[in-house]
C-alpha cells in the first residue's frame, strides 16, 4: 500500500488540513452482504477486547487469553509508519520491502547500490545497524476512558468545544506523566489511544528496541516488481519482504514471543489472521459527511493530484529526471487510490448500505433510551457539514500553499498577512520579520506550471466572474487570458524575487497594501477570504470532533465490543479466510507462482518496472511452481504494511503488503465480497532464499529445517 505517505502529505494541500482536523452486552450480528449493518465497520479488533467469542462462533476456534497475549507480544510497530513481527527466537524481524526501503538502503557503503543488488548478511557479523530505526512491542494496556471523559465534561456544562479538546490533551499529558513513574510502566514509551472517535480511551506502553540491524532485503526490482502500475492490483508478483534483527546489549535478542514460519500454511477457505497497525479509517462517518467527501473533498484531491502530475510529466519530457519520474509515479498511484475511493463513494449500493446502518444505529440508540442531546448528534453533524460545504471553495481553492499555488503566490500571501501585522501591531511584526524569507525557486518552469494549475482550479470551482479569478485572468486592457497565460504574466511581472523590493515591503507600513505588484494584488483579494473561511471552518471542525466523539460513545453504548473501532495506527488483529473472487470477467487464483513472475517479465520484454536482476534471469525449474503471493478476505489499510499473516497455530504463513482495487473503498466501508488483502506467501520467501539468494542460515532459522531441499 504505497499511497499512504503521499496521502497524508497531499492532504495538507486540501480542505481538511487547512482547517487546522451500552451496557457491554453484545447483540448478535449476522452478516448480510446485501444490506448495511454493523459489520460494515470492519473487523479491526483491538487487543483491549480480544474477539474470543466471535472467533469461536465464526471459525469454531478457541483463542484463549494466552493465544492473544503471545500474538500481541510477537507483533511489532516498525518505526512510526509500518508493522512487523518477530519470526525467530533470535530477534529476527519481518516486514515489507517498501517499509524498509529507506532504512535498508541507508546502510549502503561507498560504491554500493542496495536497490540494485539487494542485501544478505551471510554471517551475524555482517548484519548492519540502521541508525535511528526502532521497533515497538506493546507490553502494557490500561483503560483510561473514565478519566478522560470526566475531564472533558468537568467544569461548566456550556464549555466550548475547543475547551473540551484542550481538557482532553491536558488529561492525556497528566496520565502519561503519572504512569511514567509507575512500577511496570517506567521506561516504556507511552501513548494515549483514542477508540470510537472518543467513545473509549486507552494508555499503551511500548518496549522500544533501538538496535535494529539489516539482515536481508531483495533488490528493488523484486520488492517493487511492477511498480506503481501493479499497485492495488491482483494477480501480483512482488517479493515485498525484508528482515532485520533486534539486538539487546550488543547481542541478538533472545525471545520466546515469535511466529514460527510455516511455508505450507495456505489453503483455500483456511482462516487467517492479520496483526498490525492499520493507520486510518473513517467508517463511523455519517452519510452527510460521506456525501461531503463524495461531492467536494475527494474530487478536489483528485483534481489537485491530476494537475500536479500533468505539470511534472510535461516538465520531465525534457528534464528526464529520475527523482521527478518517481514523484510522477507516486502521484499516479495516489490517483489510482483516490479514484477507487471516489468510485466507492459514488457507488449507490455502498452508500445505501451506509444509510441502512445509520438508520439501524439511530433506532438502536433510541431503543436504549439514550439522552436526547446524544440522539441529536446526527442532525448536528449534518448541520455543521452543510456549513462546511458553504465554506469549502474559499477555504480550499484560496489556501496559500507552495504545493498548490507555487512558491511565489504562497509568499505573496505571507507578505499580505505580514503587511497587516506591520500596520496594526508593529511590535509583533518585528518579531516575525525573520520568518519572511524570499523562497528559493529551483525551477521556474514548474513554478509556472503549478501556478497555472492553481488558476485553472480556481476558475473551474470559483467561477470566471469571481473577483479573484477575474483579477488573475483579465489583462490590464480588459481582455481575457488563459490560466497559463496569466501564470506567465504574473511571474514575469512580479518583483517578489527582488530582495530590495521585499525589504521595503517588510519595513514600511502600508507598502504591501498599496503595492501594484500583480501577485500581491491577487493575494490581497484571496487571502482575507481564505482566512475568514478557514476561521469559521476551524470552529466547525472542532465541533464535529466533539460530535464524532459523542457518536463513538453511542456506538459503544449500543454495540459494545461487538463492533471494532476505526483504525488509529494502534495494534489490531483481524480475521478472514483465503478465498478467490470474480474479477475482469474471470476468477482470481488464491495464489500466484514464480512462473507468473517470469511470464509478466517476458510479456513486458524485461522493461522497467517488470525487469529482473541478472541473478533472476535463469531460474532453476524447481522455483517456477513455488507459491509467491496469495489473497484473503482480511480487512487492512495503510499502516498494515508489514503485518504478519498467521494461522490458528500462530504460525507465520505470509506477509501482508497491499490490497486490490476493490479494497479501496475500505476507507469508509468494509464489504468483503471482492475486497482482498494481498500477501507474500511464506513459502515464496523461503523459495527465493533457497533458489536465488542461497540464504541458508536464514532458511534454517526461520523453519528449523535444513537449508538444502532433499533430493
Amino acid at each position: 500500500m504505497h499511497f499512504i505517505n503521499l496521502r497524508t502529505t497531499l492532504l495538507t494541500c486540501v480542505f481538511s488540513t487547512f482547517l487546522l482536523s451500552l451496557s457491554l452486552a453484545q447483540p448478535s450480528i449476522t452478516p448480510d452482504s446485501t444490506k448495511g449493518g454493523p459489520l460494515d465497520l470492519g473487523k479491526m479488533w483491538t487487543f483491549d477486547n480480544p474477539p474470543s467469542a466471535y472467533f469461536q462462533k465464526t471459525y469454531n476456534f478457541t483463542a484463549d487469553e494466552k493465544w492473544f497475549e503471545e500474538t500481541r507480544l510477537a507483533s511489532l510497530r516498525f518505526a512510526d509508519y509500518c508493522s512487523a513481527s518477530f519470526v525467530s527466537a533470535n530477534g529476527l524481524v519481518m516486514t515489507n520491502h517498501h517499509c524498509a526501503r529507506e532504512s535498508g538502503t541507508g546502510v549502503a557503503r561507498k560504491g554500493e547500490d542496495l536497490n540494485a543488488t539487494g542485501f544478505f548478511a551471510k554471517t551475524a557479523a555482517e548484519e548492519r545497524k540502521v541508525d535511528g530505526l526502532f521497533v515497538d512491542q506493546l507490553v502494557k494496556i490500561e483503560d483510561i476512558t473514565k478519566r478522560v471523559q470526566d475531564a472533558m465534561s468537568s467544569g461548566s456544562s456550556g464549555q466550548s468545544d475547543e475547551a473540551q479538546l484542550q481538557a482532553r490533551e491536558q488529561i492525556f499529558s497528566a496520565i502519561k506523566q503519572e504512569y511514567g513513574q509507575k512500577v511496570g510502566w517506567k521506561g516504556l514509551e507511552l501513548q494515549t489511544i483514542t477508540f470510537y472517535n472518543g467513545g473509549r480511551y486507552s494508555l499503551y506502553g511500548f518496549k522500544r528496541y533501538t538496535d535494529v540491524r539489516l539482515v536481508f532485503m531483495p533488490e528493488l526490482a523484486l520488492g517493487f516488481f511492477g511498480g506503481d502500475y501493479d499497485n492495488f492490483t491482483y494477480p501480483r508478483y512482488a517479493l515485498d519482504c525484508s528482515f532485520f534483527r533486534v539486538y539487546d546489549n550488543g547481542k541478538p535478542l533472545q525471545t520466546t514471543h515469535f511466529f514460527k514460519f510455516n511455508p505450507n500454511g495456505i489453503r483455500d477457505g483456511e482462516p487467517i489472521f492479520v496483526i498490525g497497525n492499520p493507520g486510518h479509517t473513517e467508517r463511523l462517518k455519517t452519510v452527510a459527511e460521506l456525501e461531503f467527501d463524495r461531492d467536494l473533498q475527494t474530487p478536489a484531491t483528485i483534481q489537485l493530484l491530476r494537475n500536479r502530475a500533468d505539470a511534472l510529466q510535461a516538465y520531465n519530457v525534457t528534464a528526464k529526471n529520475d527523482s521527478i519520474l518517481n514523484e510522477i509515479f507516486s502521484y499516479e498511484n495516489s490517483l489510482k487510490a483516490y479514484g477507487g475511493q471516489l468510485a466507492g463513494l459514488r457507488d449507490a449500493s455502498l452508500m445505501a448500505r451506509k444509510a441502512v446502518f445509520e438508520n439501524q444505529f439511530k433506532a438502536a440508540a433510541k431503543a436504549k433510551n439514550l439522552p436526547t442531546d446524544q440522539l441529536n448528534t446526527w442532525s448536528e453533524i449534518a448541520s455543521s457539514t452543510a456549513q462546511l460545504r458553504s465554506l469549502f471553495r474559499d477555504a480550499n481553492y484560496l489556501a496559500p500553499s507552495e504545493r498548490t499555488t507555487g512558491e511565489l503566490l504562497a509568499f505573496a500571501n505571507i507578505l499580505t498577512q505580514y503587511g497587516e501585522l506591520l500596520t496594526s501591531r508593529p511590535q509583533d511584526a518585528e518579531r516575525a520579520r525573520s520568518m519572511v524569507e524570499i523562497p528559493a525557486i529551483k525551477n521556474m518552469t514548474l513554478e509556472e506550471a503549478y501556478l497555472a494549475a492553481h488558476l485553472t482550479e480556481a476558475q473551474a470551482n470559483l467561477g470566471h466572474d469571481d473577483p479573484y479569478v477575474k483579477n488573475a485572468l483579465t489583462t490590464p486592457d480588459g481582455k481575457n487570458r488563459t490560466p497559463k497565460e496569466a501564470a506567465t504574466y504574473l511571474l514575469k511581472n512580479t518583483k517578489l524575487k527582488d530582495p530590495n523590493f521585499v525589504k521595503e515591503l517588510t519595513t514600511r507600513p502600508g507598502a504591501v497594501a498599496s503595492s501594484s505588484d500583480p501577485l500581491l494584488a491577487l493575494a490581497r483579494i484571496g487571502f482575507p477570504r481564505y482566512v475568514a473561511a478557514a476561521r469559521q471552518a476551524r470552529q466547525l471542525v472542532q465541533r464535529q470532533e466533539v460530535l464524532r466523539g459523542q457518536l463513538g460513545r453511542m456506538l459503544y453504548d449500543v454495540y459494545g465490543t461487538a463492533v471494532p473501532p476505526d483504525a488509529t495506527f494502534s495494534l489490531r488483529i483481524n480475521d478472514g479466510v483465503v478465498k478467490s473472487y470474480d474479477y475482469n470477467g474471470t476468477k482470481a487464483p488464491i495464489l500466484t507462482t514464480f512462473a507468473g513472475l517470469y511470464d509478466r517479465n517476458y510479456s513486458f520484454a524485461d522493461k522497467y518496472p517488470w525487469s529482473l536482476p541478472d541473478r533472476w534471469k535463469n531460474p532453476p525449474m524447481a522455483l517456477l511452481n513455488q507459491p509467491m503471493c496469495f489473497i484473503s478476505t482480511n480487512d487492512i489499510i495503510g499502516g498494515n504494511s508489514g503485518s504478519p499473516m498467521i494461522n490458528k497455530n500462530r504460525e507465520a504463513v505470509g506477509l501482508a503488503f497491499d490490497g486490490n482495487m476493490e479494497s479501496l473503498p475500505g476507507e469508509f466501508i468494509f464489504v468483503p465480497d471482492a475486497n482482498r488483502t494481498i500477501s507474500v506467501h511464506a513459502g515464496g520467501i523461503i523459495a527465493a532464499m533457497r533458489y536465488i539468494y542461497k540464504a541458508d542460515r536464514l532458511i534454517t532459522e526461520l523453519t528449523g529445517a535444513p537449508a538444502k531441499p532433499k533430493k
